[in-house]
């Protein structure tokens, strides 16, 4: 797909950086890119790869734009917030007029194993700005087993992680983090907070590095975990190299898609005449209810016994049991009770 017209003139001061020049911005408006979750990190991400030129972007998202997102996601204003706009359509609406040269294909979805590769379907890169590692997990499946390189980002409070994944050249992220956290163990925005900064910071990395593959210099990704704490000036590099070796890892080793065959995916059901909806997580660990009120009880009221866990806040009441299955009460959209749990307790 060439510029609309014609012109690679707006981008005439990245032709000039050389790793890029003229052949790697041509090689950029005929690749399509697919970020998955439009929220702090997707917002960012999004924005610098339509200035980039990229030709094609898809943004997928299934939350719409709420006033506290203004803080840290860069695309959105309080019109967005006053008409209730889908991150995803909002986000393009305002990246069309960035640069009309692009396609934007904006999807208000949930992510789950029956859409994932059908989003995917035709990507050269994936770019993670989602808010889970249920989700992640299920990307780095999908993404291995068809053979798309995807950049994994993440952030909450301070700090924040990247890492690339190019199956065949690279550790997946099955091979780094072998397991999700136990149910209420991750912290999140809503509990433990998050600043701007450190928002662009990783988000730029993961766009540049987008940049790097997209434009055929797959020779220059970073492959190493990075890890940055903005408030602490703390940055370091892990090598992962090595991990998961000797490990036989189920994903890019024994080409097992588990969270694609739904097998370890959660479950959302609707309760019928209850107005909630019921949530089982399938990650094999006992929730740690006292871990949990802690992290919650500046959020909400909060209490426990041995059996279960209830928390109330914003007008939204979870119901958790030890097994990390949970009840979302005053909705009966599947997704908006994902969204909840999400929010405050992880996945």
């Amino acid at each position: 797909m060439e510029s609309r017209n014609n012109s690679l003139e707006r981008y005439s001061r990245q032709i000039l950086f050389s790793p890029i020049g003229e052949t790697g911005q041509r090689k950029l408006v005929n690749k399509r890119a697919v970020v998955a979750g439009c929220g702090a990190l997707g917002s960012v991400i999004a924005g610098l790869l339509a200035r980039a030129g990229v030709g094609y972007l898809k943004i997928v998202d299934r939350d719409i734009v709420e006033e506290s997102n203004l803080q840290r996601q860069m695309l959105f204003d309080e019109d967005d917030v006053r008409r209730d706009l889908p991150k995803a359509v909002a986000a393009q609406k305002k990246l069309q007029k960035i640069n009309s040269d692009i396609e934007i294909d904006a999807v208000v979805s949930d992510i789950d194993y029956s859409n994932v590769e059908n989003f995917t379907n035709g990507a050269d890169v994936v770019v993670d700005g989602l808010d889970n590692f249920e989700t992640r997990f299920l990307l780095n499946d999908c993404c291995v087993k068809n053979n798309i390189p995807w950049v994994y980002g993440a952030c909450v409070g301070s700090g924040g992680l990247s890492m690339n994944i190019v199956p065949g050249k690279t550790p997946c992220l099955r091979c780094v983090f072998e397991s999700e956290p136990p149910p209420g163990t991750s912290p999140t925005c809503e509990t433990n907070g998050i600043i701007a900064p450190i928002v662009n910071i990783i988000a730029s990395i993961q766009a540049a590095e987008t940049l790097k593959i997209l434009s055929g210099n797959i020779e220059a990704i970073n492959r190493k975990l990075i890890r940055i704490d903005v408030w602490t000036h703390k940055y370091d590099t892990i090598n992962i190299a090595n991990a998961g070796a000797g490990s036989n890892c189920p994903v890019c080793i024994q080409r097992i898609f588990e969270r694609l065959n739904a097998k370890t995916s959660s479950v959302a059901t609707t309760l019928c005449g209850r107005n909630s909806v019921q949530i089982k997580i399938k990650s094999g660990a006992k929730a740690r209810f006292e871990d949990i009120s802690q992290r919650l009880k500046g959020v909400g009221e909060v209490r426990y016994n041995d059996f279960m866990l209830k928390f109330k806040a914003n007008g939204n009441e979870i119901t958790m049991f030890e097994d990390g299955r949970a009840i979302v009460m005053g909705t009966n959209d599947p997704v908006a009770a994902k969204n909840i749990y999400a929010k405050y307790i992880g996945m």
